[in-house]
Formats: C-alpha cells, structure tokens, sequence
C-alpha cells in the first residue's frame, strides 16, 4: 500500500468525521461503531487484499462508500426490488457528489475526484478501472456486518436470495475471501447454503 500522506490522512479523517455522525449502530468485531463508518472502514480495509498497490482514489473511495447513507432512508422508496434498485442508485450518486468537497479540502486534484466519483457510482463492474474490487470490498463488508440483521428479520428462503445475489456481483477472489469474515455459527450456515 502507498505511504501515508498527509492530504490522504486528512481526506480519511474528513471522510470518518461525516460518517461518524451516523445514529444507526452496528457491534463489528467487539466494537459498537456508526453502520456507515463501519462500512467504510472495513471495505477500505479489503481493498489491498483485493487489489496490488491500491491508489489513494480506490482506497478513499472504498472508505466513502457509504458517506452518510443514512441521510437518505431505504424507506423513503418503494418495497420491492425496483424501488431498492434506485434507492441504491441514487446513494451512489449522493455519496459521488458528497465527497468532492471532502477530498478537494483535503488537497486532491481534480482528476483524483472525479476517478473517486466513477469508483463510488459503479456504474459498470471491471477489474481495470477498480469498480470490481469496490464492489467487492462493499459486499463483504455488508455480509460481515449486516448479515445476521437481515436472517433475524427475514424468512429463510428469502436470505438466502439476498445471499446469492449478493454473490453474484462478486469476484471469485471476494467470494474466497468470504471464509476469513468472523460470522456467528447462523451466519455461516446461511452464507454456506447460499452459496452451495
């Protein structure tokens, strides 16, 4: 991983400060953290396990992926798949737009923002311009966190639909790391028969 520079430290700081004014808690790893700063660390944290010799845009976008998410509620669109197709998009969009002043006061250029904005919208999954490892990072940052929540509130059937859509937008090096994720005995059940 690069050497931290001190824009970089102080684009995460930014970064963690806004997150951490999320109200909605999650316990990852012993630890009661905001959902949002959680998310952000961890997917930041599998960046270099997906990719050699991240960039400061990739580990940055990683780490804003979920910039203040729950300023926009998942309820305020409609059930169904649809209706969270576009909440999810809509984020994407939100959490691009909200980082440039993050970044820009922290000293990155132009160029270096606008790569952070295309990696948080995601708009096609590659491995050449990053998306692939953004995904990835994000989707096994959500099975760690947010798994068990989901199996207490849905049927069986229906998690493990979640499960293997989930899956379905990862990389075959992600779904290999799925078995390093510190899962409760339930979860790694559910996770097992998704994936099987």
């Amino acid at each position: 991983m690069r050497g931290l520079t001190e824009r970089f430290t102080a684009a995460l700081a930014a970064i963690d400060a806004a997150n951490a004014e999320d109200p909605n808690r999650v316990v990852v790893r012993g630890e009661e953290l905001p959902l949002a700063l959680a998310h952000g660390r961890l997917a930041a944290e599998w960046i270099p396990e997906l990719v050699d010799d991240p960039d400061d845009a990739l580990l940055l976008a990683a780490r804003a992926h979920h910039l203040r998410r729950w300023e926009l509620p998942r309820d305020r669109y409609p059930d169904g798949r649809a209706g969270y197709l576009r909440w999810r998009r809509d984020q994407k969009q939100r959490h691009a737009t909200a980082v440039v002043g993050l970044l820009g006061g922290a000293g990155y250029e132009e160029a270096t923002i606008n790569r952070v904005q295309v990696l948080l919208r995601r708009v096609r999954l590659d491995e050449s311009s990053g998306t692939q490892a953004m995904e990835d990072a994000a989707c096994l940052a959500f099975i760690e966190t947010q798994l068990s929540d989901l199996a207490d509130r849905l049927d069986t059937d229906h998690m493990v639909s979640v499960v293997q859509k989930v899956a379905a937008k990862m990389s075959p090096a992600a779904l290999a790391l799925v078995a390093r994720l510190p899962l409760s005995d339930d979860g790694a059940e559910l996770l097992e028969r998704a994936l099987s």
